[in-house]
């Protein structure tokens, strides 16, 4: 199974709603290390924000999983934007995680000039073509007519209005007909 996932970043401080509390991120990483295994996973697309997006990807990295992300900007950038602007200490697992990808070959920058919606959109649809590529490429070894692809998305369940990128990734994959599962932050 090749599962292609996004989901909430840690919440900022003084939120005014709560989408994924800090407090969540070890049972948040228990659930996705579960749902994993659960699903016999053999490839994760994501891309590397605090969160949802490194919870996964720590865990597919215990199991043994191989790992693909997919980076608006340069990680430097994107470390700044996207990971330790939030509270916890993400930093040091986002450089792990980036220097293990990359040693694979399987980390993929797009160098997005602006930090707005549409870049994140188009990092969605990059983060999905890449997934489906795995599934194609999967099926055509096991010799099967379609691949097996799930997208995931991790946060509290519903959408909170225009703009809400993780809500445009689970509109995208349904729309190329690929089925949608979610993992809850609370």
């Amino acid at each position: 199974m090749i599962i292609t996932l996004a989901g909430r970043r840690i919440d900022a401080p003084n939120a005014p709603i709560a989408r994924f509390p800090l407090e969540q991120s070890a049972i948040v990483h228990r659930r996705i290390q579960k749902f994993l295994q659960d699903h016999q996973v053999s490839a994760l697309v994501s891309s590397a924000a605090c969160g949802a997006d490194l919870l996964a990807l720590d865990a597919a990295g215990q199991l043994g999983i191989r790992r693909g992300i997919i980076l608006s900007f340069e990680p430097e950038r994107f470390r700044s934007a996207s990971v330790i602007d939030r509270p916890g200490d993400w930093g040091k697992l986002y450089d792990r995680i980036i220097t293990e990808v990359e040693a694979t070959g399987d980390l993929v920058l797009l160098y997005e000039e602006n930090d707005d919606e549409a870049t994140f959109i188009r990092t969605n649809q990059a983060i999905l073509d890449e997934a489906q590529k795995l599934a194609h490429e999967a099926a055509l070894e096991a010799n099967t007519p379609t691949g097996n692809l799930l997208a995931v998305l991790v946060w509290e369940g519903q959408a909170r209005g225009k703009g809400d990128i993780t809500a445009a990734f689970g509109e995208e994959a349904r729309a190329r007909a690929i089925p949608t599962a979610e993992i809850l932050t609370h």
